[in-house]
């Protein structure tokens, strides 16, 4: 496993390498410290555009019976199947901390992968015991006895310095290290009764909350690569590759402070993701 490399493999978006230490622009709280200016400009594009959107509400809300759109027109329909929810409810179970008991079908694959990046982009995957628990958890076992050595290395002791955490992946008193996974969408890219390979978009959260901190949390595009295999009664990861974005323009939020997000992350839990 290298650490540099730009196809990540396995251990979490945090766990490749890839989370750089920054320096602040300037001395001060480096969370509320940035701003981007507002464009007057992109503020009138937005209204005119929520303008246009509530007309045309409005005007399709007024159609009435109208029956006279042609078939050809409602073809041209983007279909929305692929990309909407199920409905189906998330699993209950849960093994070691981790759902489990997927469908063994395509959206329960899909739950499956997505459950999966947000367990492996958790800080759980910062302190040995926790990770190899995660490992053997979601892995097949042939997959995670390959892994386990391989990670231990990643995850070695100047790896974590570098990101302010000591040898147990502890981050110092007063700060509050952050590690998310959080899933846009889920795509699958094979499917058989037995194995399947499911893409899955998100966006990470990673760095370091706290005062002084030279790495604060700072958000990451990401599309993870799950190949998955029906093992024990349940979708198991047999290998899995991370790629870059897409990412999408940045917006002009401005940024939180430091105690804004430390305590974002103490007070808002993650979910447990279904199709």
């Amino acid at each position: 496993m290298t650490l540099g490399d730009d196809d990540e493999t396995s251990g979490g978006y945090g766990g490749s390498g890839h989370t750089r230490t920054r320096l602040p622009d300037r001395p001060g709280d480096v969370y509320g410290g940035a701003r981007r200016g507002r464009s007057s400009s992109r503020s009138l594009v937005t209204v005119v555009g929520v303008v246009v959107l509530l007309i045309a509400a409005i005007a399709f809300a007024n159609r009435g019976g109208d029956d006279s759109s042609s078939t050809d027109g409602a073809a041209s329909q983007p279909e929305t199947a692929s990309t909407a929810a199920s409905g189906d409810r998330p699993v209950e179970a849960k093994t070691g901390g981790i759902p489990s008991g997927f469908a063994q079908d395509e959206e329960g694959a899909q739950s499956a992968a997505a459950n999966y990046a947000v367990t492996l982009g958790s800080t759980g995957m910062f302190n040995k015991g926790t990770r190899h628990s995660i490992v053997d958890g979601i892995y097949t076992p042939a997959a995670a006895a390959k892994l386990q050595s391989a990670m231990d290395q990643a995850y070695s002791a100047d790896f974590l310095s570098k990101l302010g955490l000591d040898a147990n992946g502890n981050a110092p008193s007063g700060s509050t290290f952050v590690s998310r996974t959080v899933p846009v969408g889920t795509k699958v890219q094979q499917f058989s009764a037995t194995s399947a390979k499911v893409a899955v978009w998100y966006m990470g959260l990673i760095g370091m909350s706290g005062e002084g901190s030279t790495d604060p949390v700072s958000s990451t595009w990401k599309t993870w690569s799950f190949d998955l295999q029906w093992s024990g009664g349940d979708w198991k990861i047999t290998a899995d590759t991370q790629t870059d974005g897409p990412a999408p323009v940045p917006g002009d939020d401005r940024a939180a402070s430091s105690d804004a997000i430390s305590k974002a992350i103490e007070e808002y839990g993650g979910f447990t993701y279904a199709r």
